[in-house]
Formats: C-alpha cells, sequence, structure tokens
C-alpha cells in the first residue's frame, strides 16, 4: 500500500489569509498546507480519502490522474467542498463508489443535491459527478479493492469522525481522543495516521501535538505521522521537538505501508 497526503493543514490552510508569522511567511515548502485530503493506493487501485477544497490543485501536483473510490471521514467543509472535482473521473469511467458514514448519508445527498439527485439533469453538454453512496457503520466491516475496511469512530467537538484500519494502516484525521474500541482496533498497525494542532493549548475538538503522541504510544503504531496541522507550528520545529517515531507530514509526502 502506498499513501500520498494530498493536504496537512487545517480548514484554514498555511498561509492564513493576512498572517505574517513564521509559518505563514516561510519559505520552507513543507510549511505551505493545503486541507486535510489523502489518497491510498493498493495493488494499483485509488481511494480519495476527503474531497478537500483545493482537490484539483492537490490532484495536479501528485500527478493523480485516477480515482477509483473516496471516503468521507465527515461533512465539514475542508473535507467535501472539493466534491465537484471528481467530475472530470466520472466523466471518464461512471460511477465511482462514495463511503460515507452512514450518519452523514442523508446530510451529504441534502447539501449536494444536484449530485445524488438522480432526477437532477445536468444542461445537455455538461456532467455532474456521478457517485454512488455506500453506507458505513463503525465496527462494521467494508470491503474495497478486495481488502478489508474496519471504520473506527472518534469524538471531533459536536460531530464524530470516522477513520478506518486497513491491514497495517490506521488513518484517523479530526479526533480528540480515540476511544478504546478504537485503540485496540488500531493494536499493532505499522504505519498510523493522526490530527494534531500545535503544541500546548488544548482544544475542544482536536488533538494537540502531545495528546496525539500520547494516544500513538498507547496504540503502540511502529510510525506515526501527524497531519491536519496548523500555522502555529513550523515544519522544522515539528522535526526538532517530536520523538522518535512521531513524524510531521507535509503536502506531497508519500509513506509505503507493508
Amino acid at each position: 500500500m502506498k499513501l500520498t497526503f494530498l493536504g496537512t493543514g487545517t480548514s484554514f490552510g498555511v498561509p492564513v489569509i493576512g498572517c505574517d508569522c513564521r509559518a505563514c511567511t516561510s519559505d520552507d515548502p513543507r510549511d505551505r498546507r493545503t486541507r486535510h485530503g489523502a489518497v491510498l493506493e493498493i495493488d494499483g487501485a485509488r481511494l480519495l480519502i476527503d474531497t478537500p477544497p483545493e482537490l484539483r490543485l492537490q490532484l495536479l501536483a501528485n500527478g493523480i490522474k485516477h480515482i477509483d473510490a473516496i471516503w468521507f471521514t465527515h461533512t465539514h467543509a475542508d473535507h467535501v467542498h472539493g466534491i465537484d472535482d471528481l467530475r472530470v473521473f466520472t466523466v471518464r469511467k461512471g460511477d465511482i463508489p462514495a463511503f460515507v458514514p452512514a450518519e452523514y448519508s442523508a446530510h451529504i445527498s441534502r447539501y449536494f443535491s444536484y449530485i445524488f439527485d438522480d432526477e437532477v439533469l445536468p444542461p445537455q453538454g455538461s456532467s455532474k459527478p456521478r457517485l454512488q453512496l455506500q453506507e458505513f457503520r463503525a465496527g462494521e466491516l467494508v470491503e474495497i479493492f478486495g481488502r478489508g475496511f474496519l471504520p473506527l469512530v472518534a469524538p471531533h467537538g459536536l460531530v464524530s469522525v470516522y477513520g478506518f484500519r486497513v491491514g497495517g494502516l490506521g488513518y484517523i484525521t479530526d479526533a480528540k481522543t480515540l476511544p478504546q474500541a478504537a485503540v485496540t482496533a488500531l493494536e499493532g498497525v505499522e504505519v498510523l495516521v493522526l490530527n494534531a494542532l500545535w503544541f500546548g493549548r488544548p482544544h475542544p475538538a482536536h488533538f494537540n501535538v502531545e495528546e496525539a503522541v500520547e494516544m500513538a504510544r498507547e496504540v503502540g503504531a511502529a510510525r506515526t505521522y501527524l497531519t491536519h496541522l496548523t500555522h502555529r507550528v513550523t515544519h522544522a520545529e515539528l522535526e526538532d521537538r517530536l520523538p522518535s517515531g512521531v513524524i510531521a507530514a507535509h503536502d506531497g509526502l508519500v509513506v509505503e505501508v507493508g
């Protein structure tokens, strides 16, 4: 399996509009963070994780020319508002399965009704994304590309976010903590992906760096990659301060998972 980080920033992205902090004015390309997204490649097939607003630019930057399925973690704007960029793929190959938490199926169908309402037809000569929603629930195995994906739910402020475990990879973004069921399911992963905002101050809906590091230790992953990072910390600072086995992801980073 190969995991490509398309975007590793929060909903503001980095640089933040109008900000002149160290991260926002940095000339280190690793400090330029677009909104959250990733691609997991399994035997040549590609699963897109979320559809952030910069999706088109992310796919071009990483040379991603086809997508075979999508996994939505939740329906916050920075995770879904690039959904229309999927049109180019569905024009070429037809319907693409979109795996969505059952609790968000009605919401995403209503929010993007022009996509999911079969009675809404694009004007002649135009197009719309053709996605087939596939509902999943936490703890119930889902088969994608012939592999078993175990959906894992975690609290994210007032809502829930859904990651997964597949083989040696555990993927969780936008979590504040991990329930014991998720920790147990993730035990023994080779690669763990967790969100982390900054050092120090706690946040009501996200891990800070210290909390993510502690959770990584509890899971016992061989390698943990931090994503969903803010402009309050630079990549160089993360490299300097993170313990062994915990790594700051950056846009365009590619990770091989055995």
